[in-house]
């Protein structure tokens, strides 16, 4: 009798190489992450190419004929890894083919190997060690809860059908929830890494004890438990209210269990968890159930009582403890990620309600009206960290900054008191909006990053703001995408798109980014702000004068706008318009209660004016600037006015003042203070010390912070050009004007991208490059052709040119 060939230890397809013996998928000799169970199922279809293969014989290969469990989401769950790592299409498959109601088949070519060589054959993990490795084996006292969930059982001894070499060395016991929601679960070595994973929607709690303490704060506190899990991802407030809309549902809609299983589906989750309370006597009695969003069917269940109202918060951490737990989440991170209920968030029912009523507030953009309820938090529990963080937040994003830094101050003071994810979130938006320390924000988003993966908001800021403050367009770009992944609904990411397209002068696509945004939030005042530079990018008028329009008679809005027109008309040297345009931001600001914005467009216009020659008007500006209660940098640029209006002496003590205050801030301490003492060097004729001190400013001078204003990006390189220039380094002053008309879609529409013309055209000059100077003269009068006739610096360039001729 003839015996059957042997199978190969290594099959081959495509690009691919499956090692039956290492438990490794290859491409290209690369190995690429894919779970044990996945992998399984992959080599049981590769070995039978071109057969189908039942989700019967799927199922016995994973978990035998002893194993009762809901299999069918474990397998979709497989199925989905598999084509991830293969990048198979589902809809045009190359390598995977679903047959409906049949099974799956493999379609791929699988290559005939050479005769393979005899190898030492690793040593295979036992049934528990496998276990562990995958699913973690979190503990706990079960006999506090009452659970109702079929435990898996699958003996070391047992072996599932099927050859023994493709089978015997991975079989693994697996929790059932881990099988049906944890598709990222695996074991915490280290600092956990990114993996795919699907999500989890919290319903609202059903409150049946008609005390409405109970009602949103329990819903609150369940997902700052669960939040502490580096794994579980949880669906965001935001995106909830994006999508219930489109199931026909008001944003502000209660979380019903049918409403939830919905969006479950409609935000391709994997799971609902949903939540009661109800009262016997003086007890509570919380319950806990984790529904199958493809069925609809409950996976497991949990109920816990507190004897009291007091012992509420500390039964629900129990059970949001017990679910992770049931999720799969090891024992190591349950151990470290699991801070007690007296350190999360807040022990105070009352306050965790003041709280949640303001956090809802902040969800529907109306953070003003979450001051009171966050204030009565804090009154309620005066060690409310995140209370006191997020309180600071809305004041320092309204122009308050005092009170900000004060609550921001207070909640990094009381950090040791709360969960890690807590502290991750009020250390990084201390660094970054009190500090202003660029690189210490950087590593703290980043660390919290690799912990939780999942987490919306480290790629938000990264990718929002401090990759774009850094110059690194590319990197912020890239955590745009991953939080856009995680949160298709996310405006603020949809529209920062746009402006980082922008930076890199990719304007198709910021333009097919802008219009994709536009008809999802044609409200969003910061994408109106995008489309007005995209605008002017692109010389397109109409589409400027339709952003005005819009934002006219529109609260702080209109203000930003005409300081964007007051910006457009100084670049064109139309420097009576841009004082009306300012004058009207300014009035503005001051009618909408943002005095600090105010402030910062009075020095906005005095730089202008500083810039090009109107002394006068820089010197009365600035001055009266200084007068008002602006932000950190309103002082500074009113400084750089006075210092280029030859006044160094007190534009000196203002730098000096806040060098003291911000001795943190890495746009204080790199990018304006360097511009002041370098142009005080220039006042005393000494461009040498001034190239010097601007040496500092390098690293950060492509950085930007629109639809903020106060980075001067690229100014630094304006500055220094001008300095090279009066050294008679004619190449490197030539380099340093040219780096700001190569980069357009950062200097957008700020004066120093038309004024780099002239300095150039000054520099060819000086070289004694007559035809390079007259196009670089003639190029810069172009762009002035409508300038007021009486700009200094325009007089000047028209003298240069008649004697260039």
């Amino acid at each position: 009798m003839v015996s059957p060939a042997p199978i190969p230890s290594v099959i081959r397809f495509g690009a691919f190489e499956l090692d039956a013996a290492s438990g490794e998928l290859r491409k290209s000799g690369i190995s690429l992450k894919i779970q044990p169970q996945p992998f399984r199922v992959l080599t049981l279809l590769v070995e039978q190419p071109g057969q189908i293969v039942s989700r019967e014989e799927i199922r016995r290969c994973l978990w035998g004929d002893n194993t009762f469990v809901d299999f069918e989401l474990g397998i979709n769950f497989c199925v989905k890894q598999i084509r991830a790592a293969l990048a198979d299409d589902a809809e045009k498959p190359r390598y995977i083919q679903t047959l409906p109601r049949r099974g799956y088949r493999f379609i791929g070519t699988v290559a005939t190997p050479d005769a393979e060589k005899p190898a030492a054959s690793k040593a295979a993990p036992t049934a528990g060690e496998s276990a562990d490795a995958f699913a973690g084996n979190g503990g706990g006292d079960p006999s506090s809860h009452s659970i109702h969930v079929l435990p898996p059982h699958l003996p070391a001894t047992q072996t599932a059908t099927g050859p023994k070499w493709r089978f015997g060395a991975l079989i693994i016991a697996l929790p059932v929830l881990a099988i049906l929601i944890a598709a990222t679960i695996f074991y915490f070595r280290g600092k956990p890494k990114a993996a795919q994973q699907d999500t989890v929607v919290l319903a609202d709690f059903t409150n049946t004890t008609g005390d409405a303490v109970f009602d949103d704060t329990l819903r609150q506190g369940l997902a700052v438990q669960l939040e502490q899990s580096p794994y579980l991802h949880i669906v965001s407030e935001e995106q909830i209210q994006q999508t219930l809309p489109l199931m026909g549902q008001p944003a502000d809609s209660r979380l019903t269990s049918q409403i939830a299983l919905q969006l479950c589906r409609r935000t391709n989750s994997t799971a609902v968890l949903q939540g009661s309370i109800a009262s016997i006597g003086s007890q509570y009695v919380l319950g806990l159930q984790l529904v199958n969003c493809a069925t609809g069917e409950s996976i497991a269940e949990e109920q816990v009582t507190a004897e009291s109202k007091g012992q509420v918060l500390g039964a629900l951490a129990s059970a949001a403890t017990k679910a992770r737990t049931k999720l799969g989440e090891s024992r190591d991170t349950l151990e470290r990620f699991n801070a007690p209920i007296e350190q999360v968030t807040t022990p105070s029912l009352p306050a965790l309600q003041a709280y949640s009523l303001g956090r809802a507030r902040i969800r529907n953009d109306d953070d003003l009206a979450a001051v009171p309820f966050l204030q009565r938090a804090i009154e309620l529990d005066p060690n409310f960290a995140m209370a006191h963080a997020s309180l600071g937040l809305i004041y320092m994003g309204t122009g308050n900054e005092k009170p900000g830094v004060e609550n921001m101050q207070k909640g990094y003071e009381l950090r040791s008191r709360v969960s890690e994810r807590e502290r991750l979130y009020i250390e990084s938006h201390y660094y970054d909006v009190v500090l202003v320390d660029l690189e210490k924000t950087r590593q703290t988003y980043e660390l919290w990053e690799q912990i939780y993966p999942q987490d919306e908001v480290p790629h938000s800021n990264l990718g929002g703001s401090i990759y774009p403050w850094l110059g690194q367009y590319e990197k912020g770009l890239g955590e745009l995408h991953r939080e856009l992944e995680l949160n298709p609904t996310k405006k603020a990411a949809n529209a920062q798109q746009v402006n980082e397209y922008l930076a890199l002068n990719r304007f198709d696509e910021a333009r097919s980014a802008a219009q994709q945004a536009l008809a999802k939030y044609p409200d969003y005042d910061r994408l109106r702000l995008s489309l007005y530079d995209l605008g002017f990018l692109q010389n397109d008028l109409e589409a400027m004068k339709q952003q005005v329009v819009w934002s006219t008679g529109k609260p702080g809005v209109e203000a930003g706008m005409l300081d964007q027109e007051a910006n457009t008309a100084a670049y064109f040297g139309r420097m009576g318009e841009a004082r009306e345009f300012s004058r009207r931001a300014i009035a503005s600001a001051q009618h909408s209660g943002t005095m600090e914005s105010a402030a910062d467009y009075e020095s906005s216009q005095a730089f202008r004016e500083a810039l090009v020659g109107n002394l006068a008007e820089s010197l009365t500006g600035a001055t009266e600037g200084l007068k008002l209660s602006g932000d950190r940098y309103a002082p500074l640029r009113n400084a750089m006015a006075l210092v280029r209006s030859r006044e160094s002496a007190n534009a000196l003590e203002v730098a000096d003042q806040s060098a003291k205050e911000f001795p943190d801030d890495t746009i204080v301490q790199r990018i304006w203070l360097p511009m002041i003492h370098a142009q005080a060097a220039l006042n005393l004729n000494d461009p040498s010390k001034a190239i010097e001190i601007l040496q500092v400013s390098t690293p950060y001078e492509l950085g930007t912070s629109r639809p903020y204003t106060f980075m001067p990006s690229l100014c630094t390189a304006y500055l220094r050009g001008e300095a090279f220039l009066a050294a008679n380094r004619g190449s490197e002053a030539a380099g340093e004007f040219q780096k700001i008309l190569d980069h357009r879609g950062i200097v957008k529409n700020d004066l120093i991208g038309a004024l780099a013309h002239l300095e150039l055209a000054r520099v060819y000059a000086m070289q004694g490059d007559s035809v390079k100077a007259r196009a670089a003269y003639q190029d810069f009068l172009t762009l002035w052709k409508d300038a007021d006739p009486d700009v200094p610096i325009l007089s000047a360039a028209k003298s240069e040119y008649t004697k260039l001729k």
